[in-house]
């Protein structure tokens, strides 16, 4: 049996229950001239009633989605909640009157006798199946509905037990008691009325226990990859909360990973609250990103930049930046420099605190899919250059590529491990110049290791 039928089938018999209830009421309350027995019977009517509109609201809110409720049909459920609650309002109002009413009058000829305790006690007994009904619905499915017409047969119990203590009160000659007890009722009920329609107000107007919102902001704060929890958005429909949650991801994160962290949020989410659905959004945060990150980041989102390397900066009086940018090696130098120029704008915006900006063009040749035949003259001859630098303690591997005119040089170096980083740059840089002259149009990369 589906959910929605559990749901429907209890309030179904609950229905049945609260007609027969009121039968044996009002016609025993009425012979046995029973104010309080017959103010319960009318209870009973109203609460059916009431029990009939969340039956139909039950099946309204199951509607699917459409294009003017994009949440859904649940809120025709709370909204069926508060005309019960109102009903309910109006009913107790008119018992206090009543019973007041009936407190000034005289003795009455007729009094309430067994027959009026038999049908307070059918009542009581009708109460509890109700309940008995209702609870099993509710450990298989959850409502508003279901809840409120639990309450109902709870509240149902006491105002019924406080019209048979009136009755017997009255069997023992205190006449009115009958009165006394259809004038408590209508307080208890005109105070639990206020409550239920206070609840569902709250709801309609999309009110969420502030529990809940901090419950689910610790919730994603505890999700490993979270920078912070921007905002918390949570609205309940019918039995369904619907959360929508922003969050800060680090700025280096793939898009891969951010969904894998947004996946994460919304199962734990999920986990804790019943009946959730969850939608993440993410926004990167560049706090305590690493500058040569923000230079790459700001550097190739600049058009016609085709790689860049040798990222360097010094943060004394203001930063330094040097870097290596490829581009097009048909690219004219007029286009070039306007690609230096982007590229020095967009990091001076990403980085703050910036004083000058060093960027070195540099052609920019692809590696075919088939790589051509290496060109051994060419490789014997860089060698050659090598090796009239000392601090080269060994050659590895040189490895030349003819693409087109031009001349692509890998060289592999064991330099002396006791040098510095500027030294061996500064060797690095006239072994290239030196293999650019002898060679035209020669693209060299030297990757240079301790020996």
């Amino acid at each position: 049996m589906s959910l929605q039928n559990i749901k429907t089938n209890a309030l179904r018999l609950s229905l049945c229950i609260i007609l027969s209830a009121f039968v044996v009421e009002i016609l025993i309350g009425v012979f046995s001239n029973s104010l309080a027995l017959v103010t319960d019977s009318i209870h009973a009517v109203l609460d059916s009633v009431v029990t009939a509109i969340l039956l139909v609201t039950a099946r309204w809110a199951t509607k699917p989605p459409d294009r003017e409720h994009t949440y859904g049909h649940g809120k025709i459920e709370t909204m069926g909640s508060f005309i019960g609650g109102i009903i309910i309002l109006v009913i107790a109002c008119f018992f206090i009157f009543e019973s007041i009413s009936r407190l000034q009058e005289p003795r009455p000829v007729v009094l309430p006798g067994i027959l009026a305790v038999g049908a307070a006690v059918y009542t009581l007994c009708s109460d509890f199946a109700r309940i008995a009904i209702l609870a099993k619905a509710l450990k298989k499915t959850e409502g508003s509905t279901l809840r409120v017409d639990f309450y109902h047969a709870f509240m149902d119990i006491g105002s019924t037990s406080v019209a048979l203590v009136g009755i017997v009160l009255v069997m023992m000659g205190f006449y009115q008691g009958d009165f006394v007890a259809a004038l408590i009722l209508g307080a208890l009920l005109a105070a639990l009325s206020l409550k239920l329609i206070y609840k569902n107000a709250m709801e309609l107007t999309d009110a969420i226990p502030e529990s809940m919102v901090k419950t689910v902001h610790n919730i994603v704060d505890d999700t490993e990859g979270v920078m912070k929890t921007e905002s918390v958005q949570i609205r309940r429909s019918g039995s369904d909360i619907f959360a929508e949650v922003t969050i800060s991801l680090k700025g280096t994160v793939s898009f891969e990973e951010a969904h894998k962290i947004s996946a994460n949020v919304e199962k734990n989410i999920k986990d804790n609250i019943v009946n959730s659905k969850v939608t993440v959004h993410f926004e990167p945060i560049w706090k305590d990103i690493s500058i040569d990150y923000t230079i790459n980041n700001a550097a190739s989102s600049v058009q016609g930049v085709q790689g860049i390397h040798n990222i360097s900066y010094t943060t004394k009086d203001g930063i330094f930046i040097s870097l290596h940018v490829l581009v097009d090696r048909n690219m004219s130098l007029e286009d070039a420099h306007k690609v230096s120029d982007e590229i020095e704008t967009q990091i001076k915006k990403s980085v703050e605190n910036v004083n000058h900006i060093t960027v070195h063009l540099e052609p920019y040749v692809s590696i075919p899919k088939s790589i051509p035949v290496e060109d051994l003259t060419i490789e014997e001859q860089v060698a050659n250059i090598t090796k009239e630098y000392p601090s080269v303690k060994k050659i590895g591997r040189v490895i030349t590529f003819q693409l087109q005119d031009i001349f692509k040089v890998d060289i592999d170096c064991s330099f002396d491990g006791n040098l510095t980083i500027e030294e061996v740059h500064g060797i690095v840089s006239e072994i290239e110049y030196k293999i650019k002259n002898q060679i035209k149009n020669a693209i060299v990369t030297i990757h240079p290791e301790p020996s």
